[in-house]
């Protein structure tokens, strides 16, 4: 497997400290809201990395953090009265309901800051112990200088980044491209802890710093986020970690693109700024999921409500083959043909096309092409019916490409991701709607076994209204949802 790393700005070949166990650190959500449509993206794409990597038989252990104490959780909890406590674990609970509908899994370990306040601080005294940080008022900052090898992610100068640096910022740095390790107190009922430094509060750019030595150890595999860390906090985080650790921080650096929102930058003031529980009002959230893996990780990617329909009707595409070989499976009784046989024992290239390019770092695009060329296949072979043998072998290998994905999950009911939410508002039926849709077929089933046309093709268009199609096949009535 071949990855982009940034920090080389090359493509190069994956080879983990440990084959047994890939350590994989992501940038979480600073819980103050609803995440919206570009921290998707990352939390998507590095949730297929990991699957993908368990896929091929690897152990990964998987961190993603909690920013759960920072200036705009603060502004937050005084606008609506609360604790900074009480708005963090409100937005963590609804941070696992939205990654849930997502299909994002659950990391390994989702540390919070303030269950790390001791690690925090004592990585901060040891920067400041070996002339890497310095106390100033109560306030303790990274001496940037000190660490010769700043800029190396970013690819920027030092000298041309202090030229840019707006001096005088904060008087009590000795440089300006100095950074915060620890935030002073600034008034009494302001959230802190005590340290060395008097009461306060770490930086942004420490935490993961500290998280990711103590869930992960020095040096991990893999650290990954939005393109937008890239600089400053992930340039600062290796400055940290390796001035503290005197090792390489991670080996490799991956970073997803930007999302636009029709083809403009999103942005409150624009009014183009989407949280995905807005956007699972309109649309599934693996139909989300689909669009976010249509392109290529790194590439921008522009979000519309049109490329939106597009990804439900190509993911719609897919849960209609699962349909058609369950109900073959089910219902198919002939024997396997010369034509299903010689199609069998191709299958398989479109399982390698898949792994081709997921090992091409990580190319989600070509993968789901590979699945659409298998369903091309699939269907022809399948055109007039199909054997139960073939049916089954094709639905698991349809499957088994999806789930690498995230997509035709075990936990969706066939289509409901392609139809924009069921009863409940998760995208699968629930039972009383299986029971309706049960009573019209059989309803639809007697009509025109008694030649009542005219009930039949009522039933049709209430059905169509639904999102339903039915298609009389010889082996029998085959339910296709929109």
């Amino acid at each position: 497997m071949k990855v982009y790393n940034t920090l080389t700005n090359s493509k190069e070949e994956f080879k983990p400290i440990d084959e047994n166990d890939i350590k994989i650190y992501v940038c979480g959500p600073t819980v103050y809201n609803y995440f919206h449509i570009g921290n998707a993206r990352p939390f998507v794409v590095f949730d297929t990395l990991r699957r993908y990597l368990e896929y091929r038989g690897r152990k990964v252990t998987f961190v993603q953090n909690f920013t759960d104490v920072d200036d705009k959780i603060i502004n937050k909890a005084k606008e609506d009265g609360v604790t900074a406590g009480e708005v963090s674990e409100r937005f963590i609970a609804e941070y696992y309901k939205d990654a849930a509908a997502l299909n994002v899994k659950k990391a390994s370990v989702h540390p919070k800051v303030t269950e790390n306040i001791s690690e925090i601080v004592s990585f901060v005294e040891s920067l400041v112990e070996k002339g890497y940080a310095y106390e100033a008022d109560g306030d303790v900052y990274f001496s940037t200088r000190a660490f010769t090898d700043y800029g190396k992610l970013s690819g920027q100068n030092i000298d041309d980044l202090e030229s840019g640096a707006r001096v005088g910022v904060d008087e009590r740095k000795k440089d300006p491209l100095d950074f915060a390790l620890w935030k002073a107190r600034k008034v009494d009922s302001e959230i802190a802890w005590d340290s060395p430094w008097g009461m306060g509060r770490p930086g942004w750019h420490i935490e993961c710093s500290a998280m990711s030595k103590k869930y992960l150890g020095d040096t991990i595999d893999i650290h990954a986020g939005g393109q937008d860390l890239t600089f400053p906090h992930h340039e600062n985080e290796i400055a940290q970690s390796e001035a503290r650790n005197g090792k390489p921080f991670a080996n490799y650096w991956m970073h997803n693109g930007y999302i636009t929102i029709d083809n403009k930058k999103m942005s409150k003031s624009e009014g183009n700024f989407f949280t995905v529980r807005d956007i699972l009002k309109d649309y599934s959230g693996e139909v989300v999921r689909f669009f976010l893996l249509s392109g290529h990780y790194r590439s921008p990617i522009n979000f519309s409500r049109g490329l939106m329909d597009s990804a439900k009707s190509a993911l719609a595409r897919i849960y209609n083959a699962e349909q058609t070989l369950e109900h073959l499976v089910k219902n198919g009784d002939a024997e396997l043909s010369d034509a299903e046989r010689e199609s069998l024992s191709g299958l398989g290239k479109y399982r390698d096309k898949f792994i081709a390019s997921m090992d091409d770092d990580l190319n989600t695009a070509d993968a789901i092409a590979a699945i659409f060329e298998l369903i091309s296949e699939v269907n022809g072979v399948c055109k007039g019916g199909a054997s139960k043998e073939y049916a089954g072998a094709a639905l698991a290998e349809l499957r088994e490409l999806a789930r690498v994905l995230g997509l035709l999950d075990e936990s969706g009911a066939a289509g409901g991701a392609a139809d924009g939410g069921g009863a409940d508002g998760t995208g699968s039926p629930d039972g009383d709607s299986d029971a309706a849709l049960q009573a019209l077929i059989e309803e639809r089933a007697a009509a025109r076994a008694e030649k009542n046309w005219q009930r039949a093709d009522e039933i049709r268009d209430e059905l169509a209204a639904m999102g339903i199609t039915l298609k009389d096949t010889p082996q029998g009535v085959q339910i296709i949802r929109a």
